[in-house]
């Protein structure tokens, strides 16, 4: 927490001297009722003592005052803001191990639930790609804000093939790259004097607008990297393309689906039905995240996997700002004042 006026701050004083004068005039007190004459009539005509009771509307107001004092100081503090506008792509793993059904009802069906779920929780004013990757990536719907187009693509995946967890990686930031060229050359010059070129528009397929996001919301572009086991075929190795990510400043966030028991029946090459171990691969999937500054999760059920993407959806749909809190501050002072007034009004019948 920050002050635009911290020599307020020194108004803090007040407060122990104000506990220090509250200290003396209840001694004080105690001392002026020990001289009472018939010590006896006076225990029968107050029978009770408030005890702590008479101490809490002061220890309010004492608060109301470092409350208002504090609110002098103009404090800020970081507070998540929503984003208006950012890219979320969806590397979604659809080798034949997804398949597997030790996550309810199968591991496919159950990243499908979640995905759809995930997609309308975003703010409309993000747009978001899905990549899908078994033995090679495919892009199947470019970053956009069609929601339809996006969980079509999603309900629509199918599970075969083997694991390219490297090339998917490398597809998604290349994916992260054309839509932040598409934003700069979107937004109008800095220069003085320059100007849009007139009629400019945009490449067939992509729906680039220009950001109307504040300048003190930065764009994001992240990747969302699901997969239920290691990299097994492709060309790019995945930590190398985490590297990438890291140099552009892409963050992926990974998740790692399924349980180390979870089996499938695949064809062996021999043309034989086997059925084979596909444990997840944890440790490289949370060195992607490590490396791109992101964060992995481990989803060994359908629920945990919901509770990811909500997750997931609270860290990419708010951005940390500093905003003055001036109001708070003085808003809880005033609410201690109050309920000191109320307090000793109820319990003893006048304010002090």
């Amino acid at each position: 927490m920050s002050f635009a006026a911290p020599v307020m701050l020194w108004g803090l004083l007040l407060i122990p001297l104000a506990v220090a004068f509250y200290v003396w005039s209840q001694r004080r007190r105690l001392r002026y009722a020990v001289r009472f004459t018939n010590l006896n009539l006076l225990a029968n005509l107050v029978p009770h003592t408030p005890a702590w009771r008479r101490h809490v509307p002061p220890v309010l107001y004492l608060a109301a005052m470092a409350g208002l004092v504090l609110a002098l100081a103009r404090p800020s503090m970081v507070v998540p803001v929503p984003r208006e506008e950012a890219t979320v792509i969806l590397a979604m793993d659809t080798s034949a191990s997804m398949r597997a059904t030790d996550v309810d009802p199968t591991r496919l069906d159950a990243a499908k639930a979640a995905a759809r779920s995930f997609v309308k929780q975003l703010p409309k004013g993000f747009r978001v790609g899905i990549v899908a990757f078994s033995s090679q990536p495919v892009t199947l719907v470019t970053p956009t804000t069609d929601r339809a187009a996006v969980e079509a693509a999603i309900s629509g995946l199918s599970a075969d093939g083997g694991t390219a967890m490297g090339d998917a990686l490398m597809r998604v930031i290349d994916l992260a790259e054309r839509v932040r060229q598409e934003a700069a050359s979107a937004s109008p010059s800095p220069s003085p004097g320059a100007s849009a070129a007139p009629g400019a528009s945009a490449a067939p397929g992509a729906s680039p607008a220009p950001s109307t996001a504040p300048a003190n919301q930065p764009q994001l572009a992240a990747g969302i990297l699901l997969s239920d086991g290691a990299n097994s075929t492709g060309i790019a190795d995945p930590l190398e393309a985490a590297d990438r990510a890291a140099e552009l400043k892409i963050p992926i966030y990974t998740i790692a689906l399924g349980t180390p028991d979870g089996e499938v029946e695949v064809t062996d090459r021999l043309g034989r039905r086997v059925v084979v171990r596909v444990p997840p691969d944890p440790a490289t999937l949370s060195e992607i995240a490590n490396r791109t500054g992101a964060a992995a999760f481990d989803a060994p059920t359908a629920e945990q996997l919901r509770a990811v993407y909500d997750n997931l959806q609270s860290r990419i749909g708010f951005v940390p700002e500093e905003r003055e809190v001036t109001d708070l501050f003085a808003g809880a002072g005033l609410v201690l004042v109050a309920a000191g007034a109320m307090l000793a009004g109820l319990w003893f019948g006048r304010l002090p």
